[in-house]
């Protein structure tokens, strides 16, 4: 397994009205947050908070290129970005304790905190169409570039850690500095992560490794990701 320290690129916050970040999710221009009542999207080229959507955001946030979606009490809502309507919700699979969320070819991947596993599911129905093990608490959830990454936060220590989506093994790891927690995930597609530092209330970019510098991608799965 390739291991290395993060890269702090960029911090944003704390933001008004913002006490803890609880999801991440990228639209391809704003980057939105899940803080409790509100989603809260800012601009990630100047830090500014642009708009808020009222609505419950207790965990992980997607995006499937044209909807939200949003972790809260159970549940998983479909929201409407440019009204802030909840259009429809389906179960979520972990019986209260999920976290991360992220969305993939057309399924939704949920991180699963406390049972330490990311799910798979039907973003119709709910159903669980696979199960990966973890050894750590897992929080965020993306794809980038065919890799499956999660965050873990663990007795006050937390890394990003790419895995194979067949077997849960753990392909690399790149470990935050002590004190910055990941509450939430997000690829911008390319070579950066936005990752929730829960209650601190703020957003650390963190630079993805070099793929010059890793084993293969662990991959031959979804392509695409906008999410936590």
């Amino acid at each position: 397994m390739n291991r290395s320290a993060a890269k702090i690129i960029r911090e944003y916050g704390p933001f008004p009205g913002v006490d803890k970040v609880n999801g991440v999710t990228y639209d391809g221009q704003q980057v939105w947050i899940a803080s409790g009542a509100t989603l809260n999207a800012f601009d990630p080229a100047t830090g500014k908070t642009l708009r808020s959507i009222d609505v419950a955001a207790d965990a992980g946030t997607a995006f499937d290129g044209e909807h939200l979606f949003q972790i809260a009490a159970g549940r998983i809502q479909k929201i409407d970005p440019k009204t802030g309507r909840v259009l429809a919700t389906i179960p979520a699979p972990g019986n209260g304790g999920d976290s991360g969320l992220t969305w993939a070819e057309g399924t939704l991947w949920v991180g699963q905190y406390p049972e330490r596993k990311i799910y798979q599911i039907d973003p119709e129905t709910g159903a669980i169409l696979r199960t990966i093990e973890s050894n750590r608490f897992v929080t965020g959830v993306t794809w980038v570039g065919g890799e499956l990454w999660h965050g873990t936060w663990e007795d006050d220590a937390s890394e990003l850690r790419r895995v194979d989506p067949r077997t849960g093994e753990v392909l690399e790891s790149v470990e935050m500095p002590a004190g910055m927690s990941v509450s939430g995930l997000e690829s911008d597609g390319e070579d950066c992560f936005f990752c929730g530092g829960g209650g601190s209330g703020k957003v650390r970019a963190v630079r993805r490794p070099a793929r010059g510098d890793v084993d293969g991608s662990g991959s031959g799965m979804p392509v695409d990701s906008t999410s936590e």
